[in-house]
């Protein structure tokens, strides 16, 4: 895997542990040699994740809309900051780029993320992970949500398996190495006679 988009708050949170497992994730994929493909900024999580792969000489890409570049403070020290004109156009350039996805704490921006680039893999439009990194339990109740879905049949189980949540960035990339995308979701049923 060459590169991952990472999702995550503008925040650092309520708790150190959050900007702890950033910087960890950071370090582990420039030691894997992975490029960060991110949203562009330099604050909160988003900040502490590209500064982490950084200082260990990896690559990080950011995609910021323009109409952001004020608001999360465009980081000056990446390896490619690319302009956008929207969110969408930011989301779908990151997916573009982007061989896996993780998701790590964040607000209602990152769980829309995070659901979207789901819902394309459920659909099929790509077969790529989708990792939730779950940092001090944040993604407990998300997780228990899916299985709530799966349970009362609003998501079949092939599509459960979509999630990826590990407690550490090493266990989230070694799920990914042997990631195994479900086959497309379709409502056709054979003909009955």
């Amino acid at each position: 895997m060459k590169s991952i988009a990472v999702f995550c708050g503008s925040s650092e949170g309520s708790s150190s542990i959050y900007k702890e497992n950033a910087v960890k994730l950071g370090h582990e994929l420039a030691k894997r040699g992975i490029t960060l493909i991110y949203g562009g900024a330099n604050v909160g999580l988003m900040g502490a994740v590209a500064d982490a792969v950084l200082e260990q000489g990896g690559q990080v890409i950011g995609v910021l809309p323009h109409f952001l570049q004020n608001r999360e403070i465009a980081h000056k020290g990446l390896t490619e900051l690319i302009m956008v004109n929207s969110m969408h156009e930011r989301k779908a350039k990151m997916a573009d780029m982007a061989e896996g996805f993780i998701a790590l704490p964040g607000g209602p921006g990152t769980l829309e993320e995070y659901f979207e680039i789901f819902t394309w893999a459920q659909l099929g439009l790509h077969n790529k992970p989708c990792g939730l990194l779950n940092i001090n339990q944040y993604f407990d109740p998300l997780v228990s949500m899916f299985d709530n879905m799966e349970r009362e049949q609003f998501m079949q189980p092939k599509y459960r398996s979509i999630v990826i949540a590990e407690h550490t960035p090493e266990a989230i990339l070694e799920k990914f190495s042997t990631y195994s995308a479900p086959s497309v979701k379709t409502y056709l049923t054979e003909q009955r006679t």
